[in-house]
């Protein structure tokens, strides 16, 4: 199934300088994104108490804020979501621990309903208050990043064993590209960090290396079969064999996750608001970006034919 009949021209050096360069301002502007703003933690990093409080009407979180520094909750966190009227409420460790670790949450939850209700007009509703345990947040955050560092290994050996190590570096530059610029997205719009965003990150690990696997898979196969020895229309004319399966697979998994994102609710908002993210940078990795890396490391028709050349040999030996 194609989109359109004559092919579009992705690998010509104009597209690639212009695409290039584009990746390139947005990974370094979402570096330094990281770099300045870092990450808002959840509670399953940091350690610590969060608070989820409702209003009938539309309050200010500075007025929220101010309130519980008056009352002596002098680093409490607190931010809106879904609405002006759902407010979230986060206190650090060290407050956490001035009471009992059984019954921190459910305490320290009614202390803070009680602060807030005395300074609103209106009834405020308790919703969740749950603990976290600081040996847990520490273990949770080391794990995390050995996660997404292990995950970013395995790839570059499989697809180096399985296709070839210019295929492998090429794979993993392309999920770092991902990796990154999602990670900037949740810096930048201070999205809560915590183990549901996680899944959500290494989600679009699997899912942008599956949309490159295709296009790698069948750039090997027409640079084996192809009579051409121009590498650059080889690979364009990959691209546009795979583009129109790229595209209804990134739409229609993007029709599930903006479902999810707009119904969802709170507890699945980092989730789908990430994997919407990854899934359309990815969509644009795929055809621009690890090919992209395929020509900068200069790859041929002979680099295929020597991986076939292995591979025969390997089945012949009795």
């Amino acid at each position: 199934m194609a989109l359109i009949k004559k092919d579009i021209d992705f690998m010509s050096w104009k597209v690639r300088r212009v695409t290039g360069s584009i990746s390139a301002v947005v990974v370094i502007f979402m570096l330094i994104t990281i770099a300045v703003k870092g990450f808002q933690l959840g509670l399953d990093f940091t350690a610590g108490t969060l608070i989820e409080v409702g209003y009938q009407q539309a309050v200010n979180p500075d007025d929220v804020r101010r309130q519980l520094l008056e009352s002596g909750f002098e680093d409490a966190t607190v931010t809106t979501f879904g609405s002006d009227r759902d407010v979230l409420v986060r206190l650090p460790v060290e407050q956490a621990e001035s009471s009992q670790m059984s019954d921190a949450a459910s305490s320290l939850g009614v202390e803070v309903l009680a602060v807030l209700s005395a300074n609103s007009a209106t009834p405020v509703e308790l919703r969740r208050s749950e603990f976290v345990g600081p040996r847990v947040g520490s273990e949770l955050t080391e794990q995390a990043a050995l996660a997404v560092l292990t995950a970013m290994i395995i790839i570059m050996i499989y697809v180096a064993l399985r296709f070839q190590y210019k295929f492998g570096v090429s794979a993993v530059a392309a999920q770092l590209h991902d990796v990154i610029v999602v990670m900037g997205v949740i810096s930048l719009f201070e999205i809560s960090f915590d183990l549901t965003t996680l899944a959500a990150l290494l989600a679009v690990i699997g899912y942008s290396l599956n949309d490159t696997i295709v296009v790698f898979d069948r750039v090997r196969e027409n640079l084996r079969i192809a009579r051409s020895s121009d590498v650059e229309e080889i690979i364009n004319h990959s691209l546009n064999q795979v583009l129109a399966r790229s595209f209804v697979t990134s739409v229609t998994t993007l029709l599930a996750l903006w479902a999810m994102f707009i119904v969802g609710g709170e507890a699945i908002y980092s989730f789908s608001l990430s994997l919407i993210v990854g899934v359309s940078v990815g969509f644009f990795t795929s055809l621009f970006i690890a090919c992209n890396f395929l020509m900068y490391f200069k790859v041929t028709k002979e680099d295929v034919a020597q991986m076939i050349r292995d591979e025969n040999e390997v089945d012949s030996t009795p």
